[in-house]
């Protein structure tokens, strides 16, 4: 089978590497890809968020599925334009993809179908934001309605700094048209987890645990950011809790997906906070999620193209899903000032020392003059498995430690209990 994969960060990367394992799969193709996609992937010169040249050339090249990572392409219609043209695509139509596209329609439906959720407000003007948020305690969550590359999400500690986020979203426009309007929530205390799902319309079934770190310093501290690493299988998400999840949030979500009639043959990514009261949704994502693919994909001992082909035919439930129990742990290794302004162009030297059971997944990166630079916030993922999270969690870092580039950051407490 020949194969787009539509991205260029490091979930992408990820996808491909997967998928290049598989025996079904006879060529790859990434558009617009990145330098380390392109070791093991043909790249292609198209941008993902351009829908049409998407299209045309995978009519020309006779593309037998396509895989999209990002979510823009997703929320702006690329399935239901692939679809029209009669090719086969994973991921959700664009009406299933406001899951993700708009903070306020998700929330509207996790209310709808009784997911257990945050309580919530959306608004659509500074003053009456303001008026609202006489309704919640501190700390208070402000949300861009809208996609914002995952820091539209404020945790605001007081009314001094819930006011700046609000003028910042509603009046600066910081996030451009996906601040106007917000949503502002309950803050939820406990412990984070992710679950990325398979879902096919008729089935939806849950991949292992995960456990994003999203502020830029160890210790959860400072802004947002993509995510700064994460690893698998997440400490607290137990066969109790995930017997929870899967009664109070996944069956009723496929619930609500089935009863909007929205057409879903793609990954559902759920941000999950176990509470003292159980766990709840925090968000919907619509595609996998980057860094947490880096550390579920290499647990899958299933032919990923097997379940890509049974999602497509709505046979999902047929295929007994295996899982290997190694432990698997990515640092993310950025740019200096990210999330905030950062330079690109640094050079990036060591990756030909990295040692076995560890992949290098590159996110932010590019060739120029011969040479291999920093191209984006988050440039690499070190990803390394290990028969337990302890012993990767040490050979990630030992692995970190041999790549180098000017203003390399990284925290120093991913996969710490």
């Amino acid at each position: 089978m020949k194969i787009l994969v539509v991205g260029n960060g490091g979930r992408e990367h990820t996808i491909v590497w997967k998928l290049s394992q598989s025996p079904q799969v006879s060529e790859i193709y990434c558009a617009p890809g990145n330098p380390g996609i392109g070791e093991i992937s043909k790249n292609i010169d198209v941008s993902s968020e351009d829908i049409e040249k998407l299209v045309d050339f995978s009519r020309e090249m006779s593309i037998d599925m396509t895989i999209v990572g990002p979510e823009v392409p997703l929320v702006s219609g690329i399935v239901d334009a692939f679809q029209k043209s009669g090719l086969n695509i994973i991921g959700p139509a664009k009406a299933a993809a406001q899951l993700e596209g708009s903070k306020a329609f998700a929330k509207d439906f996790m209310k709808k179908y009784n997911i257990p959720a945050a309580a919530y407000n959306e608004v659509n003007s500074y003053d009456e934001a303001v008026k609202t948020l006489q309704k919640y305690s501190f700390p208070v969550v402000i949300k861009a309605d809208g996609l914002a590359a995952g820091k539209g999400v404020l945790i605001c500690e007081n009314q001094e700094e819930a006011e700046k986020a609000l003028v910042d979203i509603l009046l600066n426009r910081v996030f451009g048209t996906a601040g106007d309007k917000v949503v502002i929530e309950e803050f939820l205390e406990g412990i984070e987890t992710s679950i990325l799902c398979f879902v096919d319309g008729k089935t939806i079934v849950p991949m292992v645990s995960s456990q994003d770190h999203k502020r830029i310093y160890d210790g959860d501290q400072g802004p947002n950011t993509g995510g700064m690493g994460t690893y698998s299988p997440n400490y607290v998400y137990t066969e109790e809790i995930a017997k929870i999840v899967e009664k109070n949030i996944l069956q009723p979500t496929l619930k609500g997906i089935q009863e909007e009639n929205m057409d879903f043959k793609g990954i559902l990514f759920i941000g999950l906070m176990i509470t003292k009261e159980g766990p709840k949704v925090l968000e919907y994502n619509v595609r996998f999620g980057d860094p947490e693919t880096q550390v579920v994909l290499p647990r899958l001992e299933t032919d990923l193209m097997e379940i890509f082909n049974a999602m497509l035919q709505q046979k999902l439930s047929n295929i007994d899903i295996q899982w290997n129990k190694k432990g698997v742990v990515c640092v993310v290794l950025a740019s200096g000032g990210y999330p905030g302004d950062y330079e690109k162009g640094k050079e990036i030297s060591g990756l030909e020392n990295i040692g076995d059971n560890t992949v290098v997944f590159h996110a932010g990166t590019a060739m120029k003059n011969g040479k291999l630079v920093t191209n984006g916030g988050r440039v690499l993922g070190v990803t390394a498995w290990a028969e337990d999270i302890e012993t990767a969690r040490k050979q990630a870092y030992e692995n970190v430690e041999k790549i180098n580039f000017e203003g390399k950051t990284y925290r120093r407490d991913i996969a710490v209990r």
